[in-house]
């Protein structure tokens, strides 16, 4: 078990080996094998495309979340509060990372904190599945009210925890610990993977256990596995491409519950491709994490405004007045994407 000082290392490390390290980002997302149907004749006005839509019950500007990626250290608080100012201003989902930091040391608290610079955002809190099964509803419950979030992702990491030294491979009755957790706590949870995605059967597993929402988290972008087989010296090389990419995951977890695709997603294009695959929204962390680093808030809100952009882009050449059209466009797939979608029958 890591102590509490060993905890706010890790998470300091893991800031530094996402800026740093070009070995932790996977560099085939899967997003070459979707292709869009280009519409030639477009009924769209391109300067009227809409790209508002909703979640969980607030209207949000752009089907994006800057997903949740850290807390509990000086420079998570300083990039948690960058990211907030930009999430408010354009309307968008913004999540922390692991709230573990803060559960162990209260005084931490004010590194998640952002709901006084993001009043009218969606806020998630997040937790780990291992710490589901350790602390009980109710201290989950008051860490959520400390930061004033919406809802919480339950982040399931398996492949994260064997390479991570020290890290928790007890997973034994962790579904019956979310699905306590799921009828306990009185705000939505949202089940999360965190780089090598979600299957049909764990997406089917998640919906029984009583989860609002599903973040594939799939295998395209930055790599914990990686990350903390790294941190730790360890030789991850036969499992370096463990894991479902990101398209094939929004595939294997229409379960009928709201899909956000995470996993490699670069630009407005990835987004429309993975609306168009069954996602809801879409979210990314490291590019927020490195542009923040490197450019501030301006960098932040340029990169928004790129994205948007690309993605109404996208719309127009698909034929999309709204996002609820671009949910229905019309996609080719190729290569392992269409290969896998076959094999599984999805």
């Amino acid at each position: 078990m890591e102590n509490k000082t060993e905890t706010e290392k890790r998470k300091s490390d893991h800031i530094k080996l996402c800026l740093h390290d070009e070995r932790v980002d996977v560099n085939s997302t899967g997003w070459e094998d979707v292709t869009l149907v280009h519409q030639a004749l477009p009924d769209v006005d391109f300067k009227k495309i809409d790209t508002t839509t909703s979640f969980l019950g607030k209207k949000i500007s752009l089907p994006l979340m800057i997903d949740g990626m850290t807390g509990g250290t000086t420079e998570a608080k300083e990039i948690n509060r960058g990211l907030a100012e930009a999430a408010e201003k354009f309307d968008l989902i913004i999540g922390v990372g692991s709230q573990r930091a803060m559960i162990e040391k209260p005084e931490l608290l004010d590194t998640y904190y952002i709901r006084d610079l993001a009043p009218k955002s969606v806020i998630l809190g997040n937790i780990g599945i291992s710490h589901v099964k350790k602390y009980s509803p109710q201290k989950i419950e008051k860490a959520l009210k400390d930061i004033d979030a919406d809802a919480l992702a339950v982040h399931i990491n398996p492949a994260q925890e064997i390479f991570q030294v020290g890290g928790d491979t007890e997973f034994e009755n962790s579904a019956k610990a979310l699905k306590n957790l799921c009828e306990t706590l009185s705000y939505p949870v949202i089940g999360k993977e965190v780089g090598n995605g979600i299957s049909r059967e764990s997406a089917l597993l998640l919906k029984d256990c009583g989860v609002k929402a599903i973040d594939v988290g799939g295998f395209g972008g930055t790599n914990f596995l990686i990350i903390d087989a790294i941190r730790g010296g360890l030789d991850y090389s036969s499992f370096s491409d463990w894991g479902i990419k990101t398209p094939v995951s929004i595939l294997e977890s229409k379960v009928g519950l709201p899909i956000i695709a995470t996993g490699g997603v670069r630009s407005g294009l990835d987004i429309a491709k993975s609306l168009s695959l069954g996602a809801d929204v879409a979210g990314m962390a490291s590019p927020f994490l490195k542009v923040f680093s490197s450019e501030r808030k301006s960098g932040v809100e340029n990169m928004i405004n790129k994205i948007s952009h690309e993605l109404k882009v996208a719309m127009f050449l698909s034929g999309a007045k709204n996002i609820e059209q671009l949910k229905k466009v019309k996609h080719v797939l190729t290569g392992r994407t269409l290969e896998w979608k076959t094999q599984r029958g999805l």
